[in-house]
């Protein structure tokens, strides 16, 4: 599985736990879905993604390579 599905999946998983925790147990929860979601907006422009490191680290999704980094064939040489 790509990289980039996992960290969606993650991110969607978290969010709407977080949601259901802070509808049920205290609203709290709710700065963890913003931090979710902070995370998810500077990733778009830092190409600097903190589940993707802990998601390499335990061996998940090393052969489908980086979400963040640029496309081999887009940076190749003479392109």
């Amino acid at each position: 599985m790509k990289m980039h599905m996992l960290i969606r999946r993650f991110a969607g998983a978290f969010i709407l736990a977080s949601l259901l925790l802070a509808y049920y147990h205290s609203r709290y929860w709710l700065w963890f879905t913003a931090f979710v979601g902070f995370n998810l907006f500077q990733s778009s422009f830092t190409n600097f993604c903190p589940l993707e490191m802990i998601l390499k680290k335990i061996g998940i999704g090393r052969e489908a390579g980086s979400c963040c980094a640029p496309d081999p064939a887009q940076t190749a040489p003479g392109k």
